[in-house]
């Protein structure tokens, strides 16, 4: 037991990059943890980290090391997930990353009829926009809404994520409805800040040709959801995901405008470290999502149908 004990500490340490975030992660104290690798180099005869008042570093032993601890953990823990799932029973903690407005919007659903089938999988939910080292901070997967940056990451797409221009009832009688998206400069717009160009709108004509228009930014904010409301609230006009705005444009209060166009769409995927073992539960969750998110999504019908109704 004291040797597993070890190991756990070990290889928490090295993946969440310091003896703090290792105790958060075992729910245990950050003293406990350094006893117990302390233990395990005393017990080696190696110094299997450096450490500096800034940061851990592995020595070449701890790197060798590391791999090893890592894949007998994981296979233990695949050990114990094929005798669960034999027996129709998965367990344990599903670390998952999720999309600040995504996963308060479509998540809660999806989340809740997992844990119905599977009720001794706990999960750990982080809802943020920022991009995190799933392996660093311990996360079995995410969700990410774009284009994937790591190429080291394991993807499985889910859906695309279409997204549309938009205002207030009150902000268009005000205003005017722009009839082109160059006439956009003239009009107030709210920009996810987010994004490399906030300001620069991408879309494409009736025919397919590309373009883009800077957009007159009138506000700039890191939340899809503060964007939507201000939207909403005669602020100005959107370029909106319809996981957001779908639900605004079903009740009537954001209309969607300039429909003839194409805006951007960015696919969506579950992605996941590339361990050895994806264990049992991280594999049924993905499947699971993958079923879940099949087809035309619930919010992109109804913005279909309203767009058709315009039209």
């Amino acid at each position: 037991m004291h040797r597993f004990a070890e190991l756990q500490a070990f290889v928490a340490v090295v993946e969440t990059g310091g003896f703090t975030a290792a105790a958060d992660r075992l729910d245990m104290a950050k003293s406990a943890v350094s006893r117990r690798v302390a233990a395990l180099e005393d017990r080696l005869g190696v110094q299997l980290l450096r450490r500096t008042t800034r940061r851990i570093n592995l020595t070449d032993t701890g790197r060798s090391f590391y791999e090893h601890s890592a894949r007998i953990l994981a296979d233990l823990d695949e050990a114990e997930s094929a005798v669960l799932q034999q027996h129709g029973e998965l367990r344990g903690a599903l670390r998952v990353a999720l999309p600040l407005s995504f996963g308060v919007r479509h998540m809660v659903g999806p989340i809740a009829e997992f844990s119905r089938r599977h009720p001794r999988v706990a999960f750990e939910l982080d809802l943020n926009d920022r991009r995190i080292d799933l392996l660093q901070e311990g996360v079995d997967l995410a969700v990410r809404i774009g284009r994937l940056a790591d190429s080291t990451l394991i993807a499985r797409k889910l859906f695309d994520a279409r997204t549309v221009v938009a205002a207030s009832h009150a902000y268009l009688d005000e205003h005017g409805t722009p009839s082109t998206p160059q006439e956009l400069r003239d009009h107030r717009c709210l920009v996810y800040g987010n994004l490399a160009e906030p300001g620069r709108w991408a879309y494409a004509d009736p025919d397919g040709s590309r373009h883009s228009v800077e957009v007159n930014v009138a506000l700039t904010a890191s939340s899809g959801d503060f964007i939507e409301d201000a939207s909403r609230n005669g602020l100005g006009i959107v370029l909106q995901p319809t996981f957001i705005a779908g639900e605004s444009i079903r009740r009537g209060d954001l209309v969607p405008i300039l429909l003839d166009y194409q805006w951007p769409t960015t696919p969506a995927y579950a992605v996941y470290p590339p361990t050895r073992h994806l264990t049992y539960r991280v594999r049924e969750f993905i499947d699971f999502l993958v079923e879940e998110f099949s087809g035309v999504p619930s919010w992109d019908e109804d913005c279909d149908a309203i767009a058709a109704a315009k039209r």
